[in-house]
């Protein structure tokens, strides 16, 4: 395993990222493919084996079963100073109005009930999951520097969002001496490159880490709906998935990257981390594993090189497309 700081803090994170999103309970949007306890557990135990120490989830997974379960797992497998927990804050938790969003409520709320749930005094990294337009920055990011000097989170961190929200965010963090932003958790792969334009430059002028979700395009890029054939489990539940990819483009970039995977003797999903991995600024793509060999493939991607030929075939098919992820 390799590891490094997380953006400009002293954090040493592993450069592989267990996305914890498909353990908890099946139930909930009736994904079948997502994991209960007993059957997540092994995945956090081999992360673990592997020397995988960073761990995201998010309250809103199975409504806090994610939380509940990563917490437990680590707790029985590796000592809480060598992990590092991250979850997410925003979504809606139960009905009502105060049960969602960033407000100050909603924060010392949420933040407590996470920690419960993952059975710890603190988080390592706290998420905003997306930007709230209802609620003033100001408040938003006041209650999370509170959070953060009442011990309940060490560093914090967002996640998708235009470029100028972050942007709005950090610049008023700076002015008000509050516990600034050190990550940002964007949506980056070879068939989403739109955070190529602003968002990556700006985290890599101001050294906040990138942690990209869904570096696989939700398991396009592993081949969960072929153009021809039977589309996975996952492949044919995950509606969020079949909104943003399918396009005659996408399966264009997925031809390619099948192409040279082929040439180099890879699998492609081990090529497309290599990819994500290759890029300036990422510190460790959050990785999603619903079978043990899809972990040993993301760690295998740690040591694959890429030649400037191969990056250039790669990207090549990619045309614009429109702002996905946060809309």
């Amino acid at each position: 395993m390799q590891y490094v700081k997380l953006g400009r803090t002293g954090l040493e994170v592993s450069r592989i990222c267990l996305g914890c999103m498909s353990y908890g309970d099946p139930s909930w949007r009736n994904w079948s493919w997502v994991k209960d306890a007993a059957d997540s557990r092994p995945f956090l135990k081999r992360a673990l084996d592997l020397g995988i120490n960073f761990f995201d989830t998010a309250d809103v997974y199975s409504l806090g079963a994610s939380e509940t379960i990563v917490g437990r797992a680590l707790a029985d497998y590796a000592r809480r100073a060598d992990v590092v927990i991250a979850t997410k804050v925003f979504n809606p938790m139960a009905a009502g109005p105060n049960r969602r969003g960033l407000s100050r409520k909603h924060i010392f709320e949420a933040i407590d009930a996470s920690l419960k749930r993952l059975g710890t005094d603190y988080v390592d990294l706290y998420q905003i999951h997306r930007f709230d337009h209802e609620t003033p920055i100001e408040e938003t990011l006041e209650a999370l520097n509170d959070v953060v000097r009442a011990g309940k989170a060490l560093y914090l961190g967002a996640s998708s969002m235009w470029a100028r929200q972050f942007v709005r965010m950090v610049l008023t963090q700076r002015a008000s001496g509050w516990a600034e932003f050190v990550s940002m958790q964007n949506f980056y792969n070879l068939v989403y490159r739109e955070e190529e334009r602003e968002m990556i430059p700006f985290c890599q002028e101001e050294a906040i880490g990138l942690i990209p979700w869904s570096p696989l395009a939700r398991g396009f890029l592993a081949g969960n709906r072929p153009r021809q054939g039977e589309a996975s489990r996952r492949g044919g539940e995950d509606e969020v998935a079949q909104g943003y990819f399918g396009s005659l483009q996408d399966y264009r970039i997925k031809a390619r990257l099948d192409e040279q995977a082929a040439t180099l003797g890879l699998k492609p999903t081990v090529l497309a981390l290599a990819w994500v991995l290759s890029k300036p600024g990422v510190t460790a793509p959050i990785v999603g594993a619903t079978k043990l060999s899809h972990l040993d493939d993301a760690v295998a991607a740690l040591d694959v090189a890429l030649d400037s030929a191969t990056v250039a075939a790669l990207e090549e098919p990619y045309q614009p497309r429109a702002v996905q992820g946060h809309r």
